[in-house]
């Protein structure tokens, strides 16, 4: 049987990146990122809507993105769709869907400051189990 789950964004980082470790010491950084989306409405009005997805990266791509990243850079993502859940500590089950990047492009140019960084990182395979992520 054939499957595909791949995703492409071109959006805006909402905030700061976030890096944590799983207790093995993978780094994991997430973040957020938004798309606009410009339409007319039927009487003519200019409108735009925005989505917001929840990224998160692993290894080397992970401190490269906690590194360079930050609010309202313009960045390309590449990775699949993931669906975990998670029961809180009010005893309620919670879900949460985002994108597992294998490779994020940063698009916009660096602050002078910045230091030169590979914009594209590839990842091959899985490097962390679901229950891994410690952040929610």
């Amino acid at each position: 049987m054939v499957s595909l789950n791949k995703v492409m964004l071109i959006g805006n980082v909402g905030g700061d990146p976030e890096m944590r470790f799983t207790p093995s010491g993978s780094p994991v950084t997430s973040f957020s990122v938004a798309t606009n989306r410009f339409y007319k409405t039927p009487e003519g009005e200019k409108r735009q809507e925005t989505d917001w997805f929840n990224i998160v990266t692993w290894s080397k791509l992970a401190e490269q993105c906690n590194q360079f990243l930050a609010k309202g850079r313009l960045v390309y993502v590449e990775g699949r769709l993931h669906n975990r859940s998670w029961d809180g500590n009010d005893g309620q089950k919670h879900y949460r869907t985002e994108i597992v990047a294998s490779q994020v492009t940063f698009l916009d140019r660096q602050d002078a400051g910045m230091a030169p960084v590979e914009k594209t990182e590839e990842v091959g395979g899985d490097l962390g189990e679901p229950g891994d992520i410690p952040f929610s």
